[in-house]
């Protein structure tokens, strides 16, 4: 481990542990600010940075992506630019287009998914497509692991379900969330570089000409990105001929909360929202190959 640099007052100011035991022994004393990618810490810490830091980068163990008996683990250190390289079933489509269109490419080269995920922004890229995959999370502290689903994880804007001392290691998509066809449509002032003014994500299960399977989940809508259960509902069974006009904008403002702010108002959301699940189911059927 990096030695760790000690402040005036003889409290560590940053370290950077070698292996995760390290890291969740130093989690245990509490007081820590994790850094992982830096993307969202660095520019919301202003000229000044406060508190300790702790260093993730070394952690190779949390990075990467690889098929388990249960699944697919996606480490939480994986960058967007190794999650829209990877080799991946047509289900997680709408996970690799939302890496390709998250910041610059000096943010998807640095940032990594699970820093998105517990920075907790309403208009978090990666969580609608992990939603719609049936993510769940792994957290792990001193004194043990524990998992919880993706939504029971995040809580509001900047809050999420994690405990002191724990540091989120993984994100897991069960065998189900991998069937299918996936694809991500966000909205802003512009094509790149934006803060969405809204996001959806599909994915699709088609069997006989018919949806067997349907997931749709909206973020920048409401406090935290969201599954819309009436959608999916109205979808499921239905012939592909016939899906896209069994989508209401009735049925997708039914499940969301959009607020008004400098982007967009929530009236414009909810409309917005409507037409970018029907893209996306679009989209995504588009894709699948029966």
């Amino acid at each position: 481990m990096t030695p760790p640099v000690a402040t005036p007052d003889a409290r560590p100011a940053y370290a950077r542990p070698d292996t995760l035991a390290e890291a969740l022994g130093l989690l245990s004393g509490g007081g820590w600010r994790v850094l992982a990618g830096g993307t969202d810490l660095y520019p919301g810490a202003g000229a000044q940075l406060s508190g300790p830091v702790l260093d993730l980068a070394g952690l190779a163990d949390l990075a990467g992506i690889r098929a388990t008996g249960q699944g697919l683990r996606i480490g939480a250190a994986t960058t967007w630019a190794d999650l829209a390289s990877a080799s991946l079933p047509g289900a997680f489509c709408a996970l690799q287009q939302a890496a390709r269109q998250v910041g610059g490419r000096q943010v998807q080269v640095a940032g990594t998914i699970g820093g998105n995920l517990c920075n907790a922004s309403p208009a978090a890229d990666g969580v609608p497509p992990l939603l719609v995959l049936g993510a769940g999370v792994e957290l792990a502290s001193h004194s043990g692991v524990r998992h919880l689903p993706l939504a029971e994880f995040l809580l509001g804007p900047r809050q999420t379900a994690l405990q002191t001392g724990e540091v989120l290691t993984a994100i897991l998509i069960p065998p189900q969330g991998m069937q299918g066809q996936s694809a991500f449509v966000k909205l802003g002032a512009r094509r790149h570089l934006v803060i969405s003014i809204a996001m959806v994500a599909v994915r699709v299960v088609v069997e006989a000409g018919r949806l067997a399977e349907v997931a749709v989940a909206v973020g920048s809508c409401s406090a935290t990105a969201t599954r819309l259960p009436g959608v999916e509902a109205a979808l499921s069974g239905v012939l592909v001929s016939k899906a896209l006009s069994r989508v209401t904008d009735a049925d997708v403002s039914a499940a969301l909360s959009p607020i008004d702010d400098v982007r967009a108002t929530a009236v414009y959301r909810n409309h917005a929202a409507a037409e970018l699940v029907r893209r996306a189911l679009a989209e995504a059927l588009a894709g699948v190959v029966e």
